[in-house]
């Protein structure tokens, strides 16, 4: 199984670029910071790893409309390995995060700029006028008890 989870900010806004022919697709590329967890074994000093993702079709349109450098976000995908030979004539090897799904992972007020919260498949969700600004959480109007599948 080749399956990849990721969390992570974004090192630099996604470049984006469309595939030639009928039907052009996106094609996104961006860089994920992902924080490692604390080694006292960490002789090189680095605490984050540095993922190369691309994202494909209508992940790759989200990426281009809606992350920029500084985004926190969730990817799942998979891993995929390449290599080309340069203009050097050298060998070089690449491996890439194949983007199947991504969503933000902290809220718009939290880093100041994503325009909604989400995934790629989904509509931001906006709260109810009659939620109370205070606390977080939807205000559920009295005598609506019979109409919960709970209690």
């Amino acid at each position: 199984m080749n399956k990849v989870i990721l969390m992570g900010r974004l090192t630099r806004d996604p470049d984006v670029r469309y595939s030639q022919g009928e039907n052009s697709m996106a094609i996104a590329r961006y860089s994920l910071a992902v924080d490692r967890r604390f080694n006292r074994n960490n002789q090189d000093g680095q605490t984050a790893d540095f993922i190369n993702c691309v994202a494909f079709g209508r992940a790759g349109e989200f990426a281009e409309k809606y992350l920029k450098k500084g985004t926190k976000i969730a990817v799942t995908g998979r891993i995929q390995t390449g290599s080309y030979t340069n203009k050097d004539g050298q060998k070089v090897y690449t491996t890439d995060v194949v983007v199947e799904e991504q969503e933000f992972a902290e809220s718009k007020n939290a880093n100041g700029g994503s325009s909604f919260s989400g995934n790629t498949s989904a509509p931001a969700f906006e709260a109810p006028s009659n939620q109370n600004p205070g606390d977080g959480f939807i205000n559920i109007p009295d005598g609506i008890d019979e109409e919960l599948p709970f209690n």
